[in-house]
C-alpha cells in the first residue's frame, strides 16, 4: 500500500465552501499519487473556528466550540471523499464538545463508509491549564481492509504502555501539533520508540506555520514521517520516508504489511513476543549506595 502523511499549514478561512476546497484538493493530491491512506495531524481542524469570526478564534474558550460546532460538516465531506477517492483518511483532529468538557478527537474514514472515532487520552500543560481540554474515550484498534488501525494523538505516543494497548495494530497513526523543535522531536522519538516496540509501522503528521488568529495553535513546527521496526525488509534507520522540516505538503512511503508479519515471527529482535518477560522485572529499581 502506499501511506501519505501530511505537513498542514492552516488557513484563516474566509467560508465553509473554502475549507470544503481545501481538503477536496489534498484528498485529490493524495490520490493523484495512489495513496491508500491520507494521514491529517492533531487540531488541524482548529481553523475551523475562524468561520465563526475572528473574535471566535482567538478565544480559547470560544475555539473549542466553534470547531465542535463544524465537525459534523467536516466529517461528512471526509467520508464523502473518502468513498470518492477510495482513500482511507484520517481527518484532523480537533475538539469535541461532551457532557464535561472538550475531547480532542480524531476520525477515521474508510472507503466501505466506515468511521472511526479516537479520544486523545493523555492531556499536555496547555491542555489541561488553561484550555481545559480532558482525555476522551478508550483506545480502539481499527480493522480495516488496508490493516489494522491504531491511533495515538501526539502526546499520547510519548507514553509506552499505551502503544502496548494497540499491539494488534500494523499501522500506528500520530497526528501532531508541536510548537517547538524541541517537541517535534518529542513526538518524533515517540513514534519512532513505538514503532520499534511494536514491530509496526508508525505515521506521523504534523501542522506546521503561523496561525496568529489562535492563541492555541499560533506557531507550529512539525513535518511528516513514516517509520518502521530497523529489521529486516525494513531500513536500517526505521525511517521509510521523511518530510522535510515545516515544509507544507504530502510525504509518501510504500509499505508493505507482510514485512510486518515477518519481523513479528522472525526478525532479528522479537519484541512484541519477549514483551512479558518484563513483568517481574519491572518493580521500582532499589537505589544501591556506591558512594
Amino acid at each position: 500500500m502506499k501511506i501519505a502523511t501530511s505537513a498542514y499549514p492552516l488557513d484563516f478561512l474566509s467560508s465553509w465552501a473554502q475549507y470544503e476546497d481545501k481538503i477536496s484538493s489534498w484528498v485529490a493530491q493524495a490520490a493523484q499519487q495512489n495513496a491508500d491512506l491520507a494521514v491529517f495531524p492533531e487540531y488541524g481542524a482548529m481553523e475551523l473556528a475562524t468561520l465563526a469570526g475572528a473574535s471566535a478564534a482567538a478565544d480559547l474558550e470560544q475555539s473549542l466550540i466553534a470547531v465542535s460546532e463544524r465537525l459534523a460538516d467536516a466529517d461528512a465531506l471526509h467520508k464523502k471523499l473518502s468513498i470518492e477517492y477510495g482513500v482511507h483518511i484520517l481527518a484532523a483532529s480537533g475538539p469535541a464538545v461532551t457532557p464535561t468538557r472538550p475531547v480532542n478527537r480524531a476520525r477515521l474514514f474508510t472507503p466501505q463508509g466506515g468511521v472511526g472515532v479516537q479520544d486523545k487520552q493523555i492531556m499536555t500543560r496547555f491542555e489541561r491549564d488553561p484550555w481545559d481540554v480532558i482525555g476522551g474515550g478508550p483506545l480502539q484498534v481499527f480493522d480495516t481492509s488496508i490493516g489494522r488501525i491504531g491511533i495515538l494523538i501526539c502526546y499520547d505516543c510519548e507514553f509506552p504502555l499505551l502503544g502496548r494497548a494497540l499491539a494488534a495494530c500494523d499501522i500506528l497513526l500520530v497526528p501532531s501539533c508541536t510548537e517547538t523543535l524541541a517537541g517535534y522531536w518529542r513526538v518524533r522519538i515517540g513514534a519512532m520508540a513505538r514503532a520499534l516496540e511494536m514491530q509496526c509501522v508508525s505515521v506521523m503528521s504534523s501542522v506546521v506555520g503561523t496561525a496568529d488568529w489562535s492563541e492555541a495553535v499560533d506557531v507550529s513546527v512539525g513535518a511528516g514521517g513514516i517509520f518502521a521496526p530497523p529489521d529486516r525488509g525494513f531500513p536500517e534507520t526505521g525511517v521509510l520516508s521523511l518530510g522535510a522540516l515545516n515544509a507544507a505538503g504530502w510525504t509518501m512511503a510504500e509499505v508493505d504489511l507482510r514485512h510486518i508479519a515477518k519481523v513479528r515471527a522472525d526478525g532479528i529482535v522479537l519484541g512484541q513476543k519477549h514483551w512479558s518477560e518484563q513483568s517481574g522485572r519491572d518493580d521500582t529499581a532499589p537505589i544501591v549506595d556506591l558512594r
